[in-house]
């Protein structure tokens, strides 16, 4: 076993810190953390890649450029924190259907990974919608 003890953290504690890391970002830097308009960035930045006249004078594309903010640096924190958190703990192995997955709807990836894409969107639509 890792450095970590424990494979999860119970999730009040979880919850809690994670509120108190919200408070404290908005305390120091006036700024609540998130993700979504980071992944817009990214989308623009393919955007402007690979169609770059057609969405060259897109007010939506103009005002969410692409750039590494504070935003991007906490999604690639995320990335980077869970997996230096699942070395530390021994949890080394990617599972494509992890077993409580399997036990609820069966072994299809497909079905797993649409569900996560519909839920994703659903999470991301929600989001943009709220401006967040």
């Amino acid at each position: 076993m890792g450095v970590l003890q424990e494979k999860s953290w119970n999730p009040y504690v979880a919850g809690a810190l994670a509120g108190l890391l919200l408070v404290l970002s908005v305390f120091l830097t006036g700024k609540y953390f998130g993700a979504s308009t980071t992944f817009v960035r990214a989308a623009a930045a393919v955007e402007q890649t690979v169609a770059a006249e057609r969405v060259a004078n897109l007010e939506y594309f103009l005002k969410n450029k692409a750039r590494l903010d504070w935003q991007g640096m906490f999604v690639l924190a995320v990335l980077f924190g869970s997996l230096i958190s699942a070395s530390l703990s021994g949890e080394r192995r990617a599972v494509a259907v992890p077993p409580m997955w399997e036990r609820q709807f069966g072994p299809s990836r497909a079905l797993r990974w649409g569900a996560a894409f519909f839920g994703g969107a659903i999470a991301m639509f929600g989001a943009r919608l709220a401006d967040g």
